[in-house]
């Protein structure tokens, strides 16, 4: 990816919940607006963001999203062990502990509490 679709992407990230229009995107990016369509088909491809058609005062545009990024399976990956976040969460062991910002307090073994952990910072 180069620069210029990386600082695309953090602009266009910079607005989760609204995205960003691409009339203001190629402003904030100081480039003019062949370039920014460009950029994104790139982008698009790659399947970081989605476009949205969107008309703004009579005049097509689009808006722009990031798509979330799958979770990476080796994060869940443990002392050899795969557990999936959804176990973790089912759990009866996991469930009767208290849960705590700073780690698993139950009495699960060390490879399912660092899988509850890593449940806990990406979901809770």
């Amino acid at each position: 990816m180069t620069d210029l679709a990386e600082k695309a992407l953090k602009e266009i990230q910079l607005h989760p919940e609204g995205g960003v229009l691409q009339s203001e995107l190629w402003k904030l990016l100081e480039i003019d607006s062949r370039k920014c369509s460009r950029v994104l088909k790139g982008l698009l491809d790659d399947g970081k963001v989605e476009r949205i058609e969107y008309r703004r005062e009579g005049q097509r545009t689009y808006l722009l999203k990031a798509k979330r990024p799958a979770v990476d399976p080796a994060l869940l990956i443990a002392g050899g062990e795969l557990l999936p976040a959804s176990a973790v969460k089912k759990s009866a062991k996991c469930l009767s502990a208290p849960c705590s910002s700073t780690g698993c307090t139950s009495s699960l073994s060390r490879s399912t509490k660092i899988n509850r952990n890593i449940y806990h910072s990406f979901f809770l």
